[in-house]
Order: structure tokens, then sequence, then C-alpha cells
């Protein structure tokens, strides 16, 4: 019997049986915070391509180009209607993405190579139902800043580009955020840039 308990023929097994369990569990949080964190992403993108379309669309209120009296009569609305798009995408059915972790939303003017113009970036905060109400819902988003205006928004050739970003934090979903705390909180940023429709 002393001789049996001095052998170590099985301690490989019984060290691989102890922590194999632990290895596959954080591999599994992993794949799983991976997965949610692609899926909160490809949200994001959405977002952000539903902003710029609607920003293209809607141009710089309609009417004649400018933002003397009687020119661009809707100008007024253009960003908030934006926004209203990125919003319904955010909280549509299927996703998990809660407004309040989404701290930005961003509508600017691009340059040529789809970079932010320096000055020309109109800024969203989030506040839950502090915004403008648009289709009789406040928006959940307050504007900060408006320097640039719809109503000089360019889409006679050449036309500009529209680029709206979504700034959101992801925040982890498994047990995973307690031992590596960076997965808590990923700041994820998702832009789209699309050129303004033509006037005819």
């Amino acid at each position: 019997m002393r001789r049996f308990v001095r052998r170590d023929d099985g301690q490989s097994l019984i060290e691989l049986a102890l922590i194999l369990p632990a290895v596959m569990i954080f591999l599994i949080f992993g794949l799983v915070e991976l997965g949610t964190l692609l899926s909160d992403d490809m949200t994001m993108a959405s977002a952000s391509r539903e902003g710029a379309r609607l920003g293209g669309a809607l141009v710089n209120g309609g009417g004649t180009l400018g933002c003397s009296a009687g020119q661009s009569p809707n100008a007024s609305t253009v960003d908030m209607n934006i926004v209203a798009a990125v919003e319904r995408v955010l909280t549509g059915n299927g996703t998990r993405i809660k407004l309040s972790d989404v701290s930005q939303i961003r509508i600017w003017k691009a340059t040529a190579t789809g970079a932010e113009t320096s000055g020309l970036v109109n800024v969203w905060n989030y506040q839950l139902n502090g915004g403008p109400t648009v289709d009789g819902q406040p928006l959940d988003f307050v504007q900060q800043s408006q320097p640039w205006q719809p109503c000089a928004r360019n889409n006679v050739t050449p036309v500009d580009s529209i680029g709206v970003t979504v700034v959101y934090t992801y925040r982890a979903q498994t047990p995973l955020r307690f031992f590596m705390p960076y997965f808590n909180t990923i700041g994820i940023a998702d832009h789209t840039v699309m050129a303004l429709n033509v006037s005819r």
C-alpha cells in the first residue's frame, strides 16, 4: 500500500481533470463575449449607415439651397430626423443595445478622404427623453452643438458628404468581466459617410 501511495502515475491525469474545465469555461465565456461584441458592432454600423442614408436624402431641408429667409425651409428638422433614424435602429427588434451606453451621435461634414472636417461636427449627447420630439416620441439625445448647419449643406455638384458616428460603450455579459476588467467597458465608435443626394 505504501508503494502505491508514493507512485505518481495518475498525477498528470488529475491535474488535467482539474485545469481543463476552467480553461474550457474561459474559452466559452470568451467566445460568448466576442459574439456579443460583434453583434453590437454590427448594430452600430447599421445605425450609422441609416443615419447617413437619411442625412443624404434630407440634404439641406429642401427648397432653395441656402440659409437666408425662405431657403431650405425644413432645415431645422434635418438633424433631429437623422438622430431619430439612428435611435430607431438601436432600439429595434432583436437588438440588445442599451441607449444609456450610447454616449454620443456625431453628424459631420466629411473631407475628401472621409474624415471629420474640423469645426463642422454636430454633437448629440445621450439624455433620456431630453431631446426634441419626432413623430410623437421624444428623442433620447440632446443637441450640444451644431456648427454645420443643414441649410449650408451643398447638394449641387460637387456635393458635400455627410458622416454619422455612433459612440458606444460595450459592457461584458459573462462572469469574465470579474476576472478580466478590460472586457467590462470597451469603447466602440462606428461611422458611415455618404454623399448628399444631388439636386436635379
